[in-house]
């Protein structure tokens, strides 16, 4: 979340980030190409279902055949599904140009359908469109925007007698109470590889950008790299949690899924997390209350900053065997219905204005990060190419089973930064 891209969340899913990902399964087969018959592949699992539902309510006739995935079994099989001409008319798509399933890297060999035309694409907000183009041209009709903090469980911190950290100092002493009442402060389920990014994201946000809004162009200027910056201290960090045991036993054996059944039943006191594990932790715990908070990096709350940033939306194939049935389908999903449908599932923030959605209290606090400008994008999204997130998920893992070290993975992202687009 799909630690993503973001990813974002900076999700997504993100999936995050980062991306809006989710734990999938296949609720229909694709097929189709006639006019009432719409084929789509989704990661939206557990919100696109309602959506689904009111577009085929308000089109009389029209089915919509769909599956639903996480993001890495669709990053996978999205890619080889477009170059065989399989792949559905409408598509899960990422923001920017982080994963195998993001805008630059689905538009630049021309497979999705410029929808600069449409009238939702002149709404936009200059930083969501930014990463929804490609060229100057939009891609990707992005109906949310997704923050990454520590989510916790009220009845669980009622339960331990806690309070959410705001400082480091205080987050460590928070991970030991915690810890020590028996209960662990945050579910990790890093046997998803995407899941790993997430916690980085959360401290890189206030360890990176915090002293410096404008990293990522001196990367892009070849002026800072990886391993020369604060994202060391922002890995270093994430070790330091691990060590103090803010997370429970064995990340690597834990799943996504897993780790949402730890924090919604208070076997965790929460879990660091997009705000679209919400509405999945309420569905496995209908009586909970959960709130997303920032996390904390240095011990001044002032200067903390929350990653947010737009989630993943969706494109229309370049050779959709119902085009208009698709657009159809994406300007419904733009619509101020489509949208307040997604983002009332998911948890999230509508990207455009003036749709009347009313934030759920859960997220007061990404709101006013968001409004008061103290957001940084999920990271992957401003990356020149796919392959330096895949070398930080995959060398994640490896650090959290002895196999390497933050100065190795550093190193490496940059030689994959250095390569280029």
């Amino acid at each position: 979340m799909k630690t993503r891209t973001t990813t974002a969340v900076i999700a997504a899913a993100t999936a995050a980030t980062l991306l809006a990902a989710c734990s999938g399964g296949t609720k229909a087969g694709s097929g189709g190409g006639d006019s009432k018959t719409l084929t789509l592949a989704s990661v939206d699992q557990g919100s696109v279902e309602d959506v689904v539902k009111a577009f085929e309510k308000a089109n009389p006739g029209v089915k919509v055949r769909y599956t639903t995935s996480g993001a890495d079994q669709y990053q996978q099989q999205i890619r080889t599904q477009l170059s065989s001409g399989t792949a559905p008319d409408v598509m899960s798509v990422w923001p920017g140009n982080g994963n195998p399933g993001a805008t630059h890297v689905l538009a630049k060999p021309g497979y999705l359908r410029d929808l600069s035309d449409q009238a939702w694409a002149r709404k936009m907000p200059d930083a969501i469109k930014s990463v929804a183009q490609y060229d100057g041209k939009t891609y990707n009709a992005i109906f949310g925007q997704n923050g990454i903090g520590a989510v916790y469980n009220q009845q669980a911190m009622d339960k331990a007698g806690l309070t959410p950290p705001d400082t480091w100092t205080k987050l460590l002493a928070f991970c030991r109470d915690a810890k020590a009442k028996g209960t662990p402060a945050f579910a990790l389920g890093n046997q998803d590889n995407w899941v790993t990014q997430l916690v980085l994201y959360a401290l890189v946000a206030t360890s990176v950008y915090g002293p410096d809004r404008d990293f990522d162009q001196q990367m892009q200027s070849g002026q800072a790299t990886f391993a020369d910056s604060p994202w060391k201290t922002a890995l270093d960090k994430y070790m330091t949690m691990e060590k103090t045991g803010c997370f429970q036993k064995n990340p690597l054996g834990t799943n996504y899924e897993a780790s949402q059944q730890l924090a919604a039943t208070g076997k965790t006191l929460g879990i660091i997390q997009g705000n679209w594990v919400i509405t999945l932790l309420k569905q496995k715990n209908p009586q909970g209350t959960f709130t997303l908070k920032a996390l904390p990096a240095t011990d001044d709350p002032s200067q903390t900053l929350i990653p947010a940033a737009a989630g993943a939306g969706y494109g229309v194939n370049a050779n959709a065997k119902n085009p208009a049935l698709a657009l159809k389908f994406v300007n419904f999903v733009m619509s101020p219905e489509g949208m307040n449908l997604f983002v009332t599932k998911q948890g999230g923030l509508p990207s455009l204005p003036d749709t009347g959605y009313r934030a759920d209290p859960s997220l007061a606090e990404l709101s006013q990060f968001i409004t008061s400008n103290r957001t940084v994008p999920f990271m992957d999204q401003l990356w020149p190419n796919a392959k330096v997130q895949q070398t930080m998920l995959s060398g994640l893992q490896e650090i959290f089973s002895g196999q390497s070290s933050p100065d190795e993975l550093l190193k490496s992202m940059d030689a994959d930064y250095k390569a280029g687009s």
